[in-house]
């Protein structure tokens, strides 16, 4: 089955991106086509890119790097929760997109942004990222607006970006399958340890 990890991407105190992300999982949850898991970029420590060797060359020397690959190496494909700062995404999540290499590439992405207009323009700066990555990122979006879709400062979200997501992650899993030739063997379905069908969460955010 495949793998694909939910990245939260603030780490600014008081976010909302936890929320946003645990909304996502909520909808990934009953879908069954995929184990979905959060990855909160908060729980590795990183500091601003501190490797030596650029990070084409695979050759990380810092532990946290280290973990951090670890991770991302596991998944197909990638959902992005974030936020919109000055009409882009965040340092923080840039930052730990930018300390790997190979563990991106041949995988899909799809994007969750939120922000006073939902933020559009961090998902527009992404895209351009990934493409440097080889990451196929998919053409729906979900875009969640701080004064409609936010209530008493938690997630909320109508119908119709519930739709809006399960149309992004259709497109991620489809992807993420599509590219698996690029990427090895599909292991079996039977090697997700017992994980339900219907996703998982591994951070307690």
């Amino acid at each position: 089955m495949l793998n694909i990890g939910v990245i939260v991407g603030s780490t600014r105190p008081g976010r909302k991106a936890p929320a946003v992300a645990n909304w996502v999982m909520d909808v990934a949850g009953m879908r069954g086509d995929a184990i979905y898991e959060l990855v909160d970029i908060a729980d590795f420590d990183l500091p601003l890119l501190d490797e030596p060797v650029p990070p084409s060359q695979g050759q990380y020397t810092k532990p946290h790097t280290q973990a951090w690959a670890a991770r991302i190496a596991s998944f197909d494909g990638f959902v992005f929760v974030t936020p919109e700062y000055n009409h882009g995404t965040s340092g923080a999540l840039k930052n730990a997109i930018d300390f790997l290499y190979k563990e991106w590439n041949n995988k899909a992405a799809g994007f969750v942004g939120y922000g006073s207009v939902g933020g559009a323009r961090a998902i527009e700066s992404l895209r351009l990222v990934m493409g440097e990555l080889m990451v196929a990122d998919v053409r729906a979006q979900v875009m969640l607006s701080l004064f409609t879709d936010f209530a008493d400062g938690k997630v909320n979200p109508p119908e119709r970006q519930v739709e809006a997501l399960d149309a992004m992650l259709d497109q991620v899993v489809a992807w993420s399958r599509a590219l698996q030739p690029l990427r090895g063997p599909t292991p079996p379905d039977d090697a997700a340890d017992g994980a339900p069908p219907h996703g998982r969460r591994v951070s307690s955010m």
